[in-house]
């Protein structure tokens, strides 16, 4: 492998849970920040109801601020059809608006009925006529299985059940298919079975993508045997912000810090600035008034 592409999702997952709300202009600095360091592919913000998730009551605000880059594309979270009537709502009038939609399909009933009010069959099922309609209407559509390595409140979730999840999700014809350890329970021998198991039929034009948290310290070794498994696309949040606000626990995801120094020490090109990411995080340490969990942005210091 000689380069990955590293999806900055900060502005969505890495701020979802955070207790107070980042205010519209900070999140544009945030993201203004991370494409000067290099970032060109980024989740900027979640079209679901502001009472679930205050933080991104101000999607629609976000978008209409980004930097019309034709070098940059912009994700917006979708969990229904209105959702992505939300997403295709952002480029009318000739505004770019979001260039992709990411679906999510959690891997669990409880989990997904807490997260989104959908059991697993019913998660597929929207996730089908959401990706279609998206792709029908000009927008590039992905989808995320999450909570595929274990769920918070059913706890070991069996691999067959991810197999054939993404293979009812693949006759909808998504550009991607994600698995994300939402909660942080993943090992490297899981990551190499899962990926192995969706290598074996998943078509070579249809992306996979990897998305690890790091609650219980295992996310950049994760991500290690995630590109050992030929995964070249990878999210990570800016020094280490995230979590769930419907998983008990969940902490950050894997850091972009330390992603890119695990890729460019590995002699893989990632095409984002280290130093640009550390004083990224010590501007957003300085707004949250706390220190970010990078271990590597610390290091620096």
């Amino acid at each position: 492998m000689t380069s990955i592409q590293i999806v900055e999702v900060g502005p969505r997952d890495g701020l979802q849970n955070e207790p107070d709300v980042v205010g519209t202009a900070d999140k544009l600095k945030m993201i203004g920040r991370m494409i000067d360091a290099g970032a060109r592919r980024m989740e900027v913000a979640s079209f679901v109801h502001p009472l679930r998730v205050p933080q991104m009551a101000d999607a629609e605000a976000v978008i209409a601020g980004l930097p019309d880059r034709c070098d940059v594309s912009y994700i917006g979270l979708t969990l229904n059809k209105r959702g992505v009537l939300r997403a295709l709502a952002t480029r009318e009038g000739g505004r770019r608006g979001v260039d992709e939609i990411g679906c999510v399909i959690v891997a669990s009933d409880t989990f997904g009925q807490k997260n989104q009010g959908q059991s697993v069959a019913e998660a597929i099922t929207e996730s089908q006529g959401m990706i279609r309609f998206a792709k029908d209407n000009g927008l590039i559509a992905q989808v995320t299985i999450s909570a595929a390595f274990g769920c918070p409140f059913e706890g070991d979730v069996p691999p067959q059940r991810i197999v054939d999840i993404a293979k009812a999700v693949l006759e909808a014809g998504p550009a991607e298919i994600a698995l994300a350890d939402t909660i942080g329970v993943g090992v490297p021998a899981q990551v190499t079975d899962l990926f192995g198991r969706l290598r074996a039929f998943v078509p070579d034009d249809v992306r996979l993508r990897a998305h690890f948290h790091n609650t219980r310290g295992t996310g950049i070794a994760n991500a290690w045997a995630a590109l050992q498994a030929g995964v070249t696309v990878l999210d990570s949040s800016l020094g280490g912000l995230g979590g769930c606000p419907f998983a008990p626990k969940a902490t950050g995801n894997i850091a972009t810090e330390e992603l890119i120094y695990l890729a460019q020490q590995s002699q893989i090109e990632h095409g984002i600035n280290l130093d640009a990411v550390i004083a990224a995080n010590r501007w957003m340490a300085s707004l949250l008034g706390r220190e970010l969990p990078s271990l590597v942005a610390r290091a620096a210091a």
